[in-house]
């Protein structure tokens, strides 16, 4: 059994992929960059595990024996699922690793913009503090998330964990299901405008398709209110950054706070990145799922599904 780690470092230096040696030979590169490095180091492969990597007509058809990719990620975008199930090539990710650490970031990307930590922090960091006479300083208002409506885009296992979270600080939640499909009945489920229009809170938890890209554009952003802040922790692409850098610059809306941005890492090309200001816009570089707990969650799924696959069981594998 031939086994070829793509992207070792995703899951981090600190992680060990060493247990994935227990089904056979591994290849463990730390990065793949190019289609010709991807070319060149699946061929030979049985099971390949990636994460960014393209898994397509391109990169696979010199591989004939492949037979399982397994991603150290729970999002398959990267995977050519119509390819590879011509080929009968199973893809399996990995689900809910990561729930709790993305559901705690996106408080502390709410918090930290609706409380404007970041300003408070330089404030008294720069002496400003210490030179004044009054005891505190609050030149920058904020306010609290009691009586507030949490607005949720993707009521999966991320979106309820943090509508959970969201209710016991006090708040009303409300969602909008991209799909229509959603199941969840806990909390009122709303359209496109109204989640928009009566936000104060918005967080994204969708997956990246044809229907969740752009999902927050020019005219999204127009209905949302002057005092809304925008988390997304999904896909960078769910949200429009043109227009939210306009959207800023006007306004428009208070803050964002991104973990994703549409090009990663972020280019100077990407307006958002011209923002200097944290009590408008705080951006982390992709990192809400990267606890040393959801990293070895990760490695630890990705064996399991290796090891249920081998066993002729399908588990996590995604369906096309």
């Amino acid at each position: 059994m031939k086994i070829v780690i793509l992207e070792r470092n995703s899951v981090g230096t600190d992680v060990s992929v060493d247990c994935i040696r227990d089904f056979g030979d591994v290849d463990i590169y730390d990065n793949t960059v190019t289609i010709g490095q991807i070319r060149e180091r699946v061929k030979d492969a049985d099971i390949v595990i990636a994460n960014k990597s393209p898994m397509n007509r391109e990169t696979l058809e010199g591989a004939g024996r492949v037979k399982l990719i397994c991603e150290f990620a729970t999002g398959y975008d990267n995977c050519d699922l119509e390819y590879c199930n011509s080929r009968g090539i199973k893809v399996a990710n990995v689900r809910d690793y990561c729930t709790a650490m993305v559901a705690q970031h996106t408080f502390t990307l709410a918090l930290a913009l609706s409380q404007k930590l970041v300003h408070y922090d330089t404030y008294v960091k720069s002496g400003a503090y210490s030179a004044q006479e009054r005891f505190s300083n609050f030149d920058l208002p904020f306010c609290e998330l009691a009586g507030k409506t949490w607005g949720i885009v993707g009521m999966g296992n991320i979106g309820r964990r943090v509508a959970d979270i969201a209710r016991a600080f006090g708040c009303r939640v409300i969602f909008h299901s991209i799909t229509g499909r959603s199941t969840c009945r806990e909390y009122p489920q709303v359209d496109k405008d109204t989640l928009l229009r009566e936000s104060d809170f918005l967080s994204l938890h969708c997956p990246l398709s044809s229907l969740s890209r752009n999902f927050i554009d020019k005219p999204a952003l127009q209905r949302m209110k002057k005092t809304a802040v925008l988390v997304n922790v999904a896909r960078g692409a769910v949200v429009d950054n043109q227009a939210l850098y306009e959207a800023l610059e006007a306004g428009e809306i208070a803050a964002a706070g991104l973990d994703v941005v549409e090009k990663e890492p972020l280019g100077t090309d990407n307006p958002l990145s011209r923002c200097k200001d944290s009590s408008r816009l705080i951006i982390t570089p992709h990192l809400a799922w990267a606890s040393v707990e959801a990293r070895t969650r990760c490695v630890q799924e990705a064996y399991k599904n290796i090891e249920a696959f081998l066993r002729g069981e399908e588990r996590n594998v995604v369906k096309g």
